[in-house]
Order: structure tokens, then sequence, then C-alpha cells
């Protein structure tokens, strides 16, 4: 029988014995060396089932198919936009893949995407030269308009979305804020108070700060109902002395 010798969420270093016996598997940033599963890098652990990876505490981000990114217009030409999503060559969105709407030869793009509009979109292809394609078919893919977009470590990214959302979702409740998470490791933030969107934002980059230790939730979750708890009562002061006008 195996015997795991690290905690979920635990910080390793490279050559660190994570597991003994073969009960165990080798997932991204670990390797078998005959009975032992060994970090390959130092990373936080993750353990699902008898899978077993470490997550890099840093790193860039790398374009995978499928992957929800916002990316930047930096460019465009009489039928694609050039958008920057964190790497190091630009994703091609192709008129095709940008709209459901009829686009007409020689239209003017900029009406649609413009240089410096924020977009999410989706990757819909990478070839082994990391060139990119993306488009803007599909739901919640759009043109971001208002709210503010912030930038945390990729690799940090599954943690700010919880598992199956939790987390995300969490904030989202206490903030009342739109929030698209990209795995290129921006993120959109949308609502109505100025005062709940930093509240959001506050929330996202103490995630990425704490994202190591064990409880994170709870702390996450404090940390919202106490800052809300503040915003309300300044907001029934405001209330309260604008009736006694």
């Amino acid at each position: 029988m195996g015997n795991i010798l690290i905690k979920e969420k635990q910080i390793v270093v490279p050559g660190e014995i994570l597991a003994e016996g073969m009960d165990f598997l080798p997932a991204n940033g670990a390797f078998r060396e005959n009975d032992k599963v060994i970090s390959m890098r130092l990373g936080l652990v993750s353990v699902n089932g008898r899978l077993i990876k470490v997550i890099p505490l840093a790193g860039k981000y790398v374009p995978m198919r499928d992957d929800l990114v916002i990316g930047k217009v930096q460019d465009m030409n009489y039928s694609s936009w050039f958008i920057d999503v964190g790497y190091a060559q630009d994703a091609v969105l192709n008129m095709r893949d940008a709209t459901s709407d009829f686009i007409e030869r020689g239209a003017e793009l900029s009406q649609y995407y413009d240089i410096g509009d924020f977009v999410a979109a989706k990757i819909t292809n990478v070839t082994r030269s990391k060139m990119m394609d993306i488009t803007m078919k599909g739901p919640g893919l759009k043109k971001l308009v208002g709210g503010r977009i912030i930038e945390v470590t990729p690799v940090k990214v599954p943690r700010i979305v919880g598992k199956q959302g939790s987390m995300i979702s969490m904030i989202k409740k206490y903030t009342n804020c739109q929030i698209i998470v990209g795995q290129n490791g921006r993120v959109w933030v949308s609502g109505k108070d100025p005062s709940d969107e930093h509240l959001a934002v506050e929330a996202i980059l103490m995630i990425e700060r704490l994202s190591h230790i064990s409880g994170l939730t709870d702390k996450v979750k404090s940390f919202l109902e106490k800052h809300k708890g503040k915003m309300e009562d300044v907001q029934e002061n405001t209330n309260f002395q604008g009736e006694r006008k």
C-alpha cells in the first residue's frame, strides 16, 4: 500500500519525495523513480485521487487550445485583428470568428473591435510554433466594456477560480460584480459601484498572494464579510444623514 508524504497545497522543492509505493501516480511537475513519486519543481502540491502534481509558484503563460483568455487588440488589417494575450506572439482573430454578423468586404473593422479594446476570447488552435487562432463565438465571449483589468500570475488562476468555480463565485456573490478570469492571467472585473469593484480586486489579489496556504477559502470569506459590512455601514450612515436634512 502506498504512503503519501506530503499534504495538499504543501510547498515542495525539486527532488523532494512526495509519495512511496505504486498506488500514487505522478502528473505535471512530478516523476517516478522506482517506487517513489518525486517533485520536479518548486511549487504547490495538488492531490487528486491517485494523481499527484506540482503547480509552479511562478511562470509565464503558455497558450493551449480551448483556453479562455482576455486579450487586447494591438493591430488589424483588412481581414483580421491581432490580439495580445500576454504571450510572445499575438493571437489572430479572423473575421469569420469575430462576430455572427455578416461583415462586408472592405468594411471598417474598427467598428467591431478597435485598437486598445479588451476582449474575452477562446483559443481554437495553437501551432507547434505557438501561433494562435482565437474566436469570439461562444458563451461569455465578448468585447469587455467598462470595468477594470488586473493581471495575476497565470499559474495562480486555478486557485483564484477555485474548485468548480467556487472561489470566484463567492467573490461575485459578495461584490455583485461580473468577473471573467482568463487563463492567461488577466481578470476583468465590472460592478455598478466602484467600491464593489475595488473589494473584488482586493480579494483576487489576496488569493494570488496567499495561494500557497491552507484554509484560504475561509480567509477570503472573512475578508469579504468584514469589508462588505464596513461598506454597508458607511452607506447606512450616509442615507441616515441624508434623511435628517
